[in-house]
């Protein structure tokens, strides 16, 4: 008889789980949907600036606007690339960060 009351509260808490991770799954859906909203593509004049080729597939690179920094994002294996200074940006974003704080550092 104990060991029916294991079974089932086992039972119970991976059901729990399997809730939770249904719950965070939709919700890291509903963020990725709004911060897609934020990506703009960038039209380049053509002429203006040399076609960028992927580091990786050597697919083309089109230009996108993401929270006011330039993104270089590849057409064929969708891979991200960043200048020097669109790093420096970045964490300069993320040193403003409530999250990043040298006191989490701290020992």
């Amino acid at each position: 008889m104990e060991s029916e009351k294991d079974r089932f509260g086992e039972f119970i808490k991976l059901l729990e789980r399997a809730k939770e991770d249904i719950y965070f799954a939709a919700k890291d859906q509903e963020l990725m949907a709004k911060l897609k909203q934020e990506l703009k593509k960038v039209d380049r004049p053509e002429g203006e600036v040399p076609e960028l080729h992927c580091p990786k597939c050597h697919g083309r690179l089109e230009s996108y606007m993401f929270m006011k920094l330039s993104l270089d994002r590849c057409q064929s294996c969708g891979g991200v690339w960043f200048d020097k200074d669109e790093i420096d940006a970045i964490a300069g974003l993320v040193g403003r960060s409530p999250l990043f704080s040298p006191m989490t550092w701290a020992p």
